[in-house]
């Protein structure tokens, strides 16, 4: 089964799914999130997640299942999730205005805890997701390519689908 939420951005394309290993789960999760880059200047804020996949409760497994992610940023520390909510900044639509759309993440886990990410405070949060019966094994992203010089970068816009297994 899938497990979706709507309000992500609008902007990039739809990347492949990515999946962890047959018979094993996403057991942890990780961001990579830009810093502000402070005024007048191109921010991109959430740029990825990717999830650790395991085949026991031990997250020290060493497969990764990441769907696409922007250049900008660096990688979190890793946790555990079941569920999952976004934050998202809605279109500026100004001359000069500054597009980020989604700029952080919130993951629900199995024993009820909520672990959010590492990105900014711009934005709303949106509904959550219903919630894997028992895991999630897979991730798809939309990602904004890159712009080149002088151009308005968001990175990634939405995750649309944890996979359940």
């Amino acid at each position: 089964s899938v497990i979706a939420v709507f309000s992500g951005g609008p902007w990039g394309d739809w990347a492949w799914p990515e999946m962890c290993p047959k018979g094993s789960y996403a057991s942890s999760i990780s961001f990579k999130v830009e810093a502000s880059q402070g005024v007048m200047e191109d921010d991109t804020a959430l740029n990825g997640i990717r999830l650790r996949c395991s085949r026991s409760r031990d997250p020290s497994g060493g497969n990764t299942a990441e769907s696409q992610s922007g250049r900008w940023g660096h990688w979190s520390e890793v946790a555990h999730l079941v569920g999952f909510t976004l934050r998202v900044e809605a279109p500026q639509c100004g001359l000069l205005s500054n597009e980020v759309a989604t700029t952080s993440a919130r993951f629900a886990c199995s024993d009820g805890h909520v672990l959010e990410g590492p990105g900014s405070t711009w934005g709303q949060w949106g509904g959550w997701s219903a919630q894997c019966p028992r895991a999630a094994c897979g991730i798809k992203t939309r990602q904004d390519p890159a712009q080149g010089l002088k151009r308005d970068d968001t990175a990634l816009n939405d995750l649309n689908e944890l996979f359940c297994c």
